[in-house]
């Protein structure tokens, strides 16, 4: 069973189409990071997920269980945009209050049980409003938490905070999926945070999903590579697979050849110039996990060709995205 299953997902506000045929499956247990630039859709669709905005059309499921428009799974916890809570009540009665409007048992105990999952048991009678930002973005997974759910649906958690505040925020989700097989739904900006916690990966640009990957896909396609270029690209690429057949080759669209699997650029010069094929440029391409995920959010070129593993692939073009960090737009 999946946690989350989308299928043909439509949102339009007017005559603007925010989320396009959008179609996503998130497994048990995963913790997904969903990907794109400001604007791109991400937060419209937790928003559906959560019930708080009505899709055009489309189907979502939620642990097994098709849900109808703006309604959604009592075993799914979302915070979406900033937490929701009352200045003036103290983090214990912000909780008590979700949990109570939930009719969870014991509130009480279970929002203090909840406060010490986010590290917020020492802070229980502070005021919401004379909490730090970092304290008040814990306070509202804490929210989320009291009522036990399955499913968490974040909208960039770590945004705003310090680095031991998004340390301390990213221990405890990690904490939860660990102790509590809780699903994680997570987008952000920060990818270097996704990269430490994500088990697979979504693309969203200009609403619609363009890639979906696992962790392990992302790490092959992130690996170092050997960049050749010669005038007779066939010919080198025919001589380079009889004389290293356990590596992994591939034809770029400006006719570079891609040599994986450990090849050094003193074996492959040295194959080519006993076969007479003259190399006009060689190098060590080193690629990281932003250079893939800010192409695929915002040059069209960069999108994965036929037969690269993918779901759901777009072809629209756009121009690049410029900015890591943010709020989505709406």
């Amino acid at each position: 069973m999946d946690a989350i299953r989308v299928s043909g997902l439509v949102k339009e506000f007017g005559h603007k189409r925010v989320l396009d045929s959008v179609d996503l499956r998130v497994g048990m247990g995963e913790v997904y990071g969903l990907v794109g630039c400001n604007g791109a859709g991400k937060s419209t669709l937790m928003k559906i997920l959560a019930g708080l905005v009505l899709p055009t059309t489309g189907e979502v499921e939620i642990l097994g269980e098709r849900q109808r428009p703006g309604c959604t799974s009592g075993r799914l916890g979302a915070l979406v945009e900033s937490p929701g809570v009352y200045p003036g009540l103290t983090c214990l009665d912000n909780v008590m209050v979700r949990a109570l409007a939930l009719g969870v048992p014991r509130a009480r105990e279970a929002s203090a049980k909840a406060l010490g999952a986010v590290g917020l048991a020492p802070a229980a009678g502070r005021r919401a409003k004379a909490c730090s930002l970092g304290m008040r973005q814990r306070l509202g997974l804490a929210l989320v938490l009291v009522g036990s759910p399955d499913l968490l649906v974040l909208d960039e958690p770590f945004n705003g905070l310090d680095p031991e505040a998004v340390r301390e925020l990213r221990a405890t989700i990690m904490g939860l999926v660990r102790d509590r097989s809780v699903t994680v739904f997570l987008s952000s900006h920060v990818l270097d945070q996704l990269g430490r916690m994500a088990t697979g990966y979504g693309v969203i640009r200009d609403g619609r999903i363009v890639r979906q990957m696992s962790a392990a896909e992302v790490e092959a396609e992130c690996s170092d590579y050997l960049s050749i270029r010669s005038a007779e690209p066939q010919a080198a690429l025919a001589r380079l697979e009889d004389a290293f057949p356990q590596a992994s080759f591939s034809v770029m669209p400006d006719d570079a050849i891609r040599v994986g699997g450990g090849v050094t650029a003193e074996r492959a010069g040295r194959v080519l110039a006993q076969a007479g094929i003259a190399v006009s440029e060689m190098f060590v391409k080193k690629r990281d996990v932003e250079e893939l995920f800010v192409g695929l959010m915002g040059d069209g070129r960069s999108l994965p060709a036929a037969g690269v593993a993918s779901r759901s692939q777009g072809t629209e073009a756009e121009g690049p995205c410029g900015s890591r960090r943010g709020g989505d737009g709406r």
